[in-house]
Formats: C-alpha cells, sequence, structure tokens
C-alpha cells in the first residue's frame, strides 16, 4: 500500500464511529460535504478538491449504507481508493479510454445532470430519502442547499455541522498515531533547517530544506513560513532571497500533510548570542505555553486555557499580549473545533488533539513563535512535538 493511502481498517474504525453517533442523533442519515468530513466517511482524499479548493463529493451514511456522489473525473481514482462503484451516483463529463478500446468512457458520464441530482440519487440510494438526514450546512452553499430542498422535500434535512466537529474532535488511536507521525516529521524538518542556517544563507534556502524534508517522508508541505530578521514578524508570509545576518530572529511555522492528516507547528532561532530582549520575550512565550500544557486535561476550558497563556507571557514578556487565539483542535482540517480563544467555553476531552502556540509579532524588530501539537488524555497531556522548543542559537 502507498504510504498516501490510509488503512482501511482506521477507515471502517472512522465509519463505525459515525454509526454509533447516529443512534443518538436527531436524524437518521449524515451527508458530509466538506472535503474532511467525505475523508472522514469514505477514506478518499479528492485531488480535485485540492486544485479547487471546495469539495465536488458528497456522502451519505446511514446506519448500514455508505452512498457517493461525485464526478466522473474522481470515479476511477475513487474506485481505486476503495469507494464500490455501485455505490457511486456521478454528474459531469470526464472520459477514461478502456485498456480493449472498445469503450470511450466509464459510462458514467452524464449519470446525473449536476452535482445536486447525484445527491440527491446518493440519498435515496442509501434508502435516507423522505428521513431526516443531518447535512454537512457549512460546506453547503446557499444555492445548493435550496436546490437539495427543492429535490429532497420529502426529506428533512437538518443542520448537521457541529455533529460532525463533535464526532471528528475525538480522535481514534490511529488518527493520533498519524498526527504524531505528521507532527515528528515536520519537527525534525524545521530542525534540519535550522542546523544548516548560518550567516548569508536565505529564507528561501531553508525554506527548500524544510520542503525537501516532507517530501522524503512522504508528506505533502501545504505552507512553509520561513521568515528572518524584521520580517519574522509578518506572520503567514512567503520566503524571500533575504540572506540572515547577526542578530537576526529566524521564524518557522510549518504546515504538511500525512494520509490526509495535519501538523503545523513553530519554532524560532536567532543568528549569534540573543539581546537580553529576545532571550527574555522567547522565554515568557515558552512559559506561556507550558503553562497550557500543565492546565490542559479532560473539563478545563479553552477560555481558561487561552487566559492562563496570556497571563505567564505578560508575567516577563510583552505586556500588553495580544491574541485572537493561543491554540487550535487540529485533524484532518488544520483548523477544528475547539480553538483556544477568550471567547470559547468548550471543555476539552480526552482524545483530542491540538497544537499550542504563542507567538508575538512586533512589526519592525520581529516575531517569534513556538507552537507544538498534543493529545488530552485522561490526566493531561502527552506531547507530540518536544524537541527544539529552547531558543535555537545559530552560531554566527
Amino acid at each position: 500500500m502507498s504510504s498516501r493511502l490510509i488503512d482501511p481498517a482506521l477507515i471502517e474504525e472512522r465509519r463505525a464511529r459515525l454509526r454509533a453517533a447516529l443512534e443518538d442523533a436527531p436524524f437518521d442519515a449524515a451527508l458530509a460535504l466538506s472535503s474532511a468530513n467525505v475523508d472522514y466517511a469514505t477514506g478518499y482524499r479528492s485531488v480535485s478538491a485540492t486544485v479547487h479548493g471546495v469539495s465536488p463529493l458528497a456522502a451519505v451514511v446511514t446506519d448500514t449504507e455508505l452512498a457517493v456522489a461525485g464526478p466522473v473525473a474522481d470515479s476511477a481514482p475513487g474506485f481505486d481508493a476503495g469507494l464500490v462503484e455501485s455505490d457511486y451516483s456521478a454528474y459531469g463529463r470526464f472520459f477514461f479510454e478502456s485498456d480493449d478500446g472498445t469503450a470511450t468512457a466509464t459510462g458514467l458520464v452524464e449519470q446525473h445532470a449536476d452535482y445536486a441530482a447525484a445527491i440527491e440519487a446518493a440519498v435515496r440510494r442509501a434508502g435516507a430519502g423522505g428521513k431526516r438526514v443531518g447535512i454537512d450546512a457549512n460546506a453547503c452553499p446557499v444555492p445548493l442547499r435550496e436546490d437539495l430542498a427543492a429535490r429532497l422535500a420529502d426529506t428533512g434535512l437538518i443542520d448537521a455541522s457541529d455533529w460532525f466537529a463533535s464526532v471528528r474532535s475525538i480522535k481514534l488511536d490511529g488518527e493520533v498515531a498519524l498526527l504524531e507521525r505528521a507532527a515528528r516529521v515536520v519537527e525534525q524538518a524545521m530542525l534540519t533547517a535550522i542546523d544548516h542556517a548560518e550567516v548569508g544563507a536565505t529564507e528561501a534556502e531553508l525554506a527548500r530544506i524544510v520542503a525537501g524534508e516532507l517530501v522524503a517522508a512522504d508528506m505533502e508541505p501545504r505552507f512553509i513560513v520561513v521568515t528572518s530578521g524584521p520580517r519574522s514578524a509578518l506572520a503567514d508570509a512567503y520566503a524571500t532571497d533575504r540572506a540572515l545576518a547577526v542578530g537576526d530572529l529566524l521564524r518557522f511555522d510549518v504546515g504538511g500533510m500525512y494520509q490526509g492528516y495535519w501538523a503545523d507547528l513553530g519554532r524560532t532561532a536567532v543568528v549569534g548570542e540573543p539581546t537580553e530582549r529576545q532571550a527574555r520575550f522567547y522565554q515568557a512565550i515558552l512559559d506561556g505555553e507550558d503553562a497550557q500544557l500543565a492546565l490542559a486535561r479532560p473539563g478545563v476550558l479553552a477560555e481558561h486555557v487561552f487566559a492562563r497563556a496570556v497571563e505567564v507571557v505578560e508575567q516577563s514578556g510583552p505586556a500588553p499580549y495580544r491574541r485572537q487565539h493561543c491554540g487550535h483542535g487540529i485533524g484532518l482540517e488544520v483548523y477544528e473545533a475547539p480553538i483556544i480563544r477568550p471567547d470559547t467555553p468548550a471543555p476539552l476531552a480526552a482524545g483530542q488533539v491540538f497544537c499550542f502556540e504563542t507567538p508575538y509579532y512586533e512589526i519592525g524588530w520581529g516575531g517569534m513563535m513556538v507552537e507544538d501539537a498534543l493529545v488530552v488524555t485522561d490526566d493531561g497531556v502527552r506531547m507530540l512535538s518536544d524537541r527544539g522548543r529552547e531558543l535555537q542559537v545559530i552560531e554566527a
């Protein structure tokens, strides 16, 4: 099996979790529309969704059935990844030639007029027509919702966005293993780049090292932020040909994906011995993240974790320390609920995976961050990344 294809046993576990959650849901079937939710239900990740930024597929899950709606172009790769042809309702035009030359298409071309028609067919194929269907409303544009309401007039469509998020928020052991593997690769990629950093090296050169490390480990690079000197304060910015100089802060914020699961980590280095302010501010943000880690456990509210991070950073570092959030859930999406922010009273739960972070950006001076992955356990947290968290010093 390719290392880019997920274990079929984990796909079955995820689907079983959806079906178990349906038992207490206010609907009889779940209609997944977002790329992440379709992936969770089916195990299939669409390249088209990555290219166009919008999922072209839908999946209907009942207590016994799985039906998929998707474009003809996704049919062949979907079947190769494990989707069942008899459960696939296709729309659109795309041609796959047969090996013996007797056919010019899969037979699915224009099976259904459009996406909405294919979704209706999948709902009815799954036996959910005329029942209550929980719909992935956050991924359903108003025109599609109106079209589905007309086509499925006999079917109750109920917003299930929070339900999907809740089911996916508690990670299975296999998911935690993939998230840890992804985090460790990103962690090592940043540390390898720091090992190669020196006066005169450019941001772009270091970014290429990070990208190469991710690709060599079968990960998909999704964003690689390598910024230095005053540019390190620019948060999400592309690497440039700016060369490192003595005294520069060097900030990494890297995201990658392994078998559909995200990693999002940050590390900071300084070229030469840090100034008093650089060392003090970095220690403050590291202490802030450590305080989050010490507080986090099942039942603790996300907003309390946020407040603790801010409180500790301000004790010896930048004050006021202004942040919109200090962490987020992570999984098949880089940002998953709950977010660690001041208006989130959601309690943490065992099995949730987070990225905790305490960045600081000061225009004209520089930026720094530490960001780590962790899983909430019954009595605290277990780190999924823990190397190189201190301020890294590059010899000048």
